[in-house]
């Protein structure tokens, strides 16, 4: 777990990546970076953690990646890649012990399908609890995004498996878990009522070693999420 704290504007670079590593530029929080770290660490990987204040980005980071996004790869022989997906793909084409994607191009497209389909469900985590601390009514919401859980609950049913493309964990459930682990925060778990194949499997992930090790307990996400809404994001909290 990295427990660096973050670098902001006008900071020091950090040093070059020592050759044959790689470089992780990540926030703690992030359940976007998040998704590279339970890549990283499912298929073993070396890597070292450079974690980035979001509000007050280092200008070194600004030139490495452009759009200041986390999460962001970098190689000892200066490739930056960024973009949660991309960064993902990347990691299971170079190391590819403990393969978590599909080898076949149908199989490969099927989860990339299931991930589109899946970021049109993102934005729910976000708006409802948004509108919410707004005081505004957010039945409308909730409404579309127990639709949404419902056909992901449809997936795994017909699938008949613990997982969404099979019995293993694979690349699907660790692009989605970051939201359902954030779930009790953006107090959404009512929305997982009458998906039980989806509530399972959200159980089962809770059981994975790498899922594990790469979260933080509730009361840590609670302290996080409120010092977000209240504008002043403590992304070194418990540091």
């Amino acid at each position: 777990m990295a427990t660096e704290k973050c670098f902001a504007k006008g900071s020091p670079a950090p040093g070059p990546v020592p050759k044959g590593q790689l470089r992780l530029y990540s926030m703690r929080f992030c359940p976007f970076a998040q998704r590279t770290r339970l890549v990283l660490n499912a298929k073993g990987i070396k890597y070292d953690t450079i974690n980035i204040d979001l509000k007050e980005k280092p200008e070194w980071f600004l030139e490495k990646n452009p759009l200041g996004l986390v999460p962001a790869l970098e190689t000892s022989a200066g490739e930056v890649i960024y973009e949660s997906p991309i960064t993902c793909e990347y990691l299971d084409e170079v190391y590819p012990e403990k393969k978590l994607l599909p080898s076949s191009p149908f199989g490969k497209a099927q989860q990339r399908m299931l991930l589109e389909h899946f970021s049109k469900v993102i934005p729910y985590f976000y708006k409802i609890p948004s509108a919410r601390r707004k005081g505004e009514d957010v039945s409308k919401q909730e409404v579309e995004l127990k639709e949404k859980f419902a056909k992901l609950n449809e997936h795994l049913e017909k699938k008949k498996t613990k997982f969404f493309e099979g019995d293993t964990i694979t690349m699907i459930d660790y692009m989605m878990w970051p939201f359902f682990e954030r779930i009790e925060v953006s107090e959404l778990q009512h929305c997982l009522d009458h998906t039980p194949e989806l509530k399972k499997w959200t159980e089962r992930m809770l059981e994975d070693p790498t899922v594990k090790n790469t979260m933080f307990d509730m009361d840590t996400y609670k302290a996080f999420y409120k010092s977000v809404a209240e504008g002043k994001p403590n992304y070194d909290f418990g540091l």
